[in-house]
């Protein structure tokens, strides 16, 4: 199910936001592990086709320890005696998100950003909507339908005990952590893909960094922040360091990020060895609940959440998001035929384009008639690769409302920069209260607010458990807490 997602991602759905990635899975032993290994990957081709079109990557190949030497030159010589390649998928989970929302609204859905679910409207035993409110006003709403969706991951189970429905799925949260290192720390053509212990360690080419990751643990503290820890951020350095001819040590570390997986609850102790599929279930009249499930495979997810839902309604058709692709990826190969041109008439360079379609695809032209209508958006924000139009553009078409959604979620800038995004910050906030109508005041608590989430993660991640990092990690306070 996830390859053939992923075919659909890759030519059809999104070939703007997902790209081919090609991984070396280093072999340890001779002979029995390359067939073992070999066997595996050979599956992975063919259930690929398993959709009826082409899967939209290469084959896996083999690799001799000299082929695996010139792939990834910095790689220890004694670690392995030769590898294989294979290929998959690479997206920026939080493109891709806020892209599937524009699609929605772009087809008539309504999003609203910063409205929390305060609970559930019932009537003679029926869920037929929820009490909501607006966090930026504080107004209280009371929104009704036809049918309500509980699609809300490591919160699935608050969320239905507060609708008071019997426990008929159960949602455990596992953190996964990623380090942030810049590309030249090492020389590879290829990303990494290692065995340890617990699960699998990926070392992931992203721009001019590296990602390297991830963990896999049980998390029981604040749901809404996820703090990483010094042993999680030593157990990936240590894991990638037994393979590597120079060791990265902390210094080399640009950004840290954590997040949660909602894994369905099962007997097993361990987190890594829960299942990533994901479950329906019908737990009161009128609501619908969802849990479980990966990224690659959201397509899916919905497709059967509401198909399941729209049970018993009249004018609900069937899903055909199987044929709709997302935001900017009609016109995508147009685009790309176009990027000189528009490179001379925003005054960019060529890979400043090629940067810009592979996070907007056709979109781009919003971005470029920005950037003639104000020049000065075509400058870079400091100690980024962003431009100034993107921080615009978060605000004016991505919904972004305060500083830290455009320093860690339109853009990448809170992990990808040695300050964590402190220099690009006023900057940031100065456009964006420019075009939000923000006084000096708003201006520099928002700028405060993200200063403090900085030193407070930074500290965090000098913790030694989850207990210590999630205490220094609360410190910080919420913007709409200031």
């Amino acid at each position: 199910e996830a390859l053939i997602e992923r075919g659909l991602l890759l030519q059809r759905i999104a070939p703007h936001l997902v790209h081919p990635i090609r991984f070396l899975y280093p072999l340890r032993t001779p002979l029995v592990e390359r067939l073992y290994v070999g066997a595996g990957m050979t599956l992975y081709d063919l259930f690929s086709w398993t959709g009826g079109r082409p899967p939209g990557v290469p084959h896996h190949r083999h690799l001799s320890r000299r082929q695996l030497a010139r792939a990834m030159p910095d790689l220890r010589r004694d670690a392995f005696l030769g590898g294989l390649v294979y290929s998959d998928g690479q997206v920026d989970d939080a493109r891709l998100v806020a892209t599937i929302a524009r699609t929605a609204v772009a087809y008539g859905a309504a999003v609203a950003t910063r409205v929390r679910s305060d609970g559930f409207l019932v009537e003679d035993g029926a869920v037929v909507g929820v009490r909501a409110r607006d966090l930026e006003s504080g107004a209280a709403l009371e929104i009704r339908a036809r049918r309500v969706v509980v699609a809300t991951g490591v919160w699935t189970d608050d969320t239905l005990e507060a609708a008071g429905a019997e426990r008929s799925i159960r949602v455990r949260a596992s953190k996964g952590v990623h380090l942030v290192v810049p590309r030249n720390r090492f020389r590879s053509k290829v990303g990494l893909l290692l065995r340890t212990e617990k699960s699998v360690l990926f070392v992931i080419p992203w721009g001019r960094h590296w990602l390297i990751g991830t963990t896999d643990t049980d998390w029981e503290l604040d749901l809404a922040h996820p703090a990483a820890t010094a042993a999680d951020i030593d157990y990936l350095l240590a894991h990638v360091n037994a393979v590597l001819a120079t060791p990265l040590t902390r210094d080399d570390v640009e950004g840290v990020y954590a997040g949660l997986r909602p894994l369905l609850a099962g007997e097993s102790e361990e987190t890594s060895k829960l299942s990533r599929e994901h479950l329906v279930v019908h737990p009161l009249p009128g609501l619908v609940a969802i849990a479980g499930g990966k990224l690659t495979t959201y397509r899916v997810m919905g497709e059967d959440v509401i198909d399941a839902a729209a049970i018993g309604l009249d004018g609900v058709p069937a899903s055909v998001t199987t044929d709709i692709p997302l935001v900017g990826a009609d016109g995508y190969p147009a685009a790309r035929n176009r990027r000189g041109r528009i490179a001379r008439a925003t005054g960019l360079a060529p890979d400043q384009i090629d940067r810009l379609l592979g996070r907007y695809g056709a979109l781009v032209d919003d971005l470029a008639a920005l950037i003639v209508e104000r020049p000065e958006l075509a400058a870079t924000l400091p100690g980024t690769d962003y431009l100034g139009a993107e921080a615009v553009y978060a605000v004016t078409h991505e919904g972004a409302l305060h500083l830290d959604d455009v320093l860690t979620r339109r853009t990448r800038i809170s992990i990808e920069t040695w300050d964590r995004g402190v220099a690009a910050a006023p900057v940031v906030a100065g456009l964006m209260g420019r075009t939000l109508g923000w006084d000096e005041s708003r201006v520099e608590r928002e700028i405060a607010a993200y200063h403090e989430r900085v030193v407070a993660e930074r500290a965090s991640q000098d913790q030694p458990d989850d207990e210590s990092a999630d205490r220094v990690r609360l410190t910080a306070r919420d913007v709409l807490d200031r």
